[in-house]
């Protein structure tokens, strides 16, 4: 008969430790700003408010990253007028990184953050990682994993912000 009270309780103890809600911490909170400078160019975040952001954290080394990254592309070049995509790379590799833009035509804005302070600021450590930020500097949504950005929900969403 004891045991069904304790047992109840770490039931819900368990219940109630697994349970971090489906929404991201960032999410619906101002982005956290940072600025990343490598030997082309330096960017800051706040330098694109008013406009919306697409905030990717890729590597050269993961292949989702290398499979989203054309999509990426195709998706600065339709929007281009109303959405920035900025790609920050976490690649240590300098030479790595510029080959991989030269190779592949990566025609966006893109830096490359090899102490990797900008996606720590977002708790990011898998990649890619993408952030939709509004145009008033708000965390809208993340998505984990490659995306297809050129995907017409996709498009339609970003338009809607």
């Amino acid at each position: 008969m004891r045991r069904i009270p304790v047992l109840f309780v770490l039931v819900l103890m368990f219940v109630a430790g697994c349970n971090r809600g489906s929404q991201p911490t960032l999410v619906g909170r101002v982005a956290p700003d940072f600025t990343v400078q490598d030997a082309d160019r330096k960017v800051s975040l706040h330098d694109f408010r008013g406009k919306v952001v697409v905030l990717n954290f890729w590597a050269t080394w993961c292949p989702p990253c290398v499979e989203e990254m054309p999509s990426l592309v195709k998706l600065q070049s339709n929007l281009k007028d109303r959405v920035v995509v900025l790609a920050v790379s976490v690649d240590e590799d300098e030479r790595s990184y510029r080959t991989f833009l030269k190779k592949n035509n990566v025609d966006l804005l893109t830096v490359r953050d090899p102490q990797q302070k900008s996606n720590e600021l977002y708790g990011t450590f898998k990649f890619p990682e993408t952030y939709i930020i509004d145009r008033q500097g708000v965390v809208q949504r993340k998505f984990i994993g490659p995306v297809d950005w050129a995907r017409p929900d996709v498009v339609e969403y970003l338009n809607k912000l």
